[in-house]
């Protein structure tokens, strides 16, 4: 086992009706900046609830935060706070509103170009404003993290970062939210909590054996209980098991002390900011091509893969292999995302632009080994088609 240092303060309030909780951990003197997506929480109930338990604090609302959110919608939110007198963020929604209030609540105490948080991966944060968060779509983990990505329109750069200083003080995660959600967000977030699992265990052995159950656990019970949320949106056992997956993949605890990727989301992220495709979609494309491309480098990790996920431990190793990531390709497309790039009208031509973005943004050697070069990146790709 590698070395490694855990630290993570969220304050976690799980289950049903503890919105209302959140006045107890909001100072009653704060004056809140409220941010949210396209307006959902308005129909659904959560936007009644959270003005009921912020009481008679002073609150101003910033909606429009979109689906990989935009430095630019981003930036005119930290106009109004150092226009005002706000002290304290709250945002409430799914991972891209809690990653763009991660950027509001540093951006609006950094001196200097904001833009250089993003370029520098949050290495330069020194500080930022108090935030909590309210999750209504479980998928990125956000939620329980100090990370987030922003895309830059201007530029086509979806750029990720991270900093001590961003990580909630708090998260609500009430599985009574998340009923309402369309199935492909539901698919999209089952999805993207797989494939967070899979950059920190599909790596190579470092004798981590409870970083290896923990991450196996995660993964049965998203297989598991994934295609129950499409079929049953209002099993409030199911969804809570979704919900609660979808943190514990992406809040540190299965990271420490093993190697991890992150290839398949640095490649995912160019298709997201090149074509707008959603995020979950851009992994479910590239992760089961990565593994096929590299499958020398993680042979004895899918091995362990195909044995205590799939069940299979019959023939060849080749064969067990192929056989597991063919299922977990299946287990994308029963979530409703598709897995190739021509299910989203993308060609041989769109693959140049990609490795010309990874480029760019000097994602020259990507993966646990830096052994991702843009050739192989084109190879996963081509693959991909």
């Amino acid at each position: 086992m590698l070395n490694f240092d855990f630290y993570n303060p969220t304050h976690i309030l799980f289950g049903k009706g503890r919105i209302a909780d959140i006045h107890q951990a909001i100072p009653a003197d704060a004056k809140v900046l409220l941010l949210y997506g396209g307006g959902s929480i308005k129909q659904n109930g959560v936007f009644d609830q959270v003005i009921a338990a912020l009481g008679n604090r002073s609150i101003t609302e910033f909606a429009g935060i979109e689906p990989n959110p935009s430095y630019e919608t981003l930036m005119k939110a930290v106009d109004i706070i150092k226009q005002g007198s706000i002290d304290f963020l709250l945002a409430v929604g799914g991972g891209s509103v809690i990653d763009g209030t991660k950027f509001i609540a540093a951006a609006a105490l950094f001196e200097g170009d904001p833009w250089t948080i993003m370029e520098k991966h949050g290495r330069n944060v020194s500080k930022a404003l108090p935030f909590g968060s309210i999750l209504t779509l479980p998928a990125t983990g956000s939620e329980m993290n100090d990370g987030g990505v922003v895309t830059r329109q201007s530029i086509k750069a979806k750029l990720a970062f991270s900093s001590r200083h961003c990580f909630p003080k708090f998260s609500v995660l009430d599985p009574t939210t998340t009923y309402t959600l369309p199935p492909r967000q539901i698919g999209n977030g089952a999805v993207d909590a797989f494939v967070h699992v899979m950059e920190q265990y599909m790596t190579y052995p470092v004798n981590s054996p409870v970083q290896d159950r923990f991450a196996e656990g995660l993964l049965k019970t998203l297989i598991e209980e994934g295609p129950k949320a499409l079929a049953n949106p209002e099993d409030y056992d199911v969804r809570a098991n979704l919900m609660w997956c979808a943190t514990m993949a992406l809040n540190g605890l299965i990271s420490t002390g093993v190697p991890q990727d992150w290839a398949t989301h640095m490649i995912g992220h160019e298709l997201t900011a090149l074509h707008g495709i959603d995020h979950a979609q851009t992994l479910a494309i590239v992760l089961p091509s990565m593994l096929r491309v590299r499958k020398e480098a993680k042979r004895a990790k899918l091995l362990q893969f195909a044995e205590r996920i799939w069940d299979l431990r019959e023939g060849s190793e080749d064969s067990r292999i192929d056989t597991a990531i063919s299922r977990m390709q299946d287990y994308f497309e029963q979530m409703g995302v598709k897995t190739r790039l021509s299910d989203y009208h993308l060609g041989a031509d769109d693959i140049s632009p990609v490795i010309a973005a990874l480029e760019t943004h000097r994602m020259l050697t990507i993966g646990e080994k830096r052994d991702v070069t843009l050739d192989v990146s084109r190879q996963v790709l081509e693959l991909s088609l």
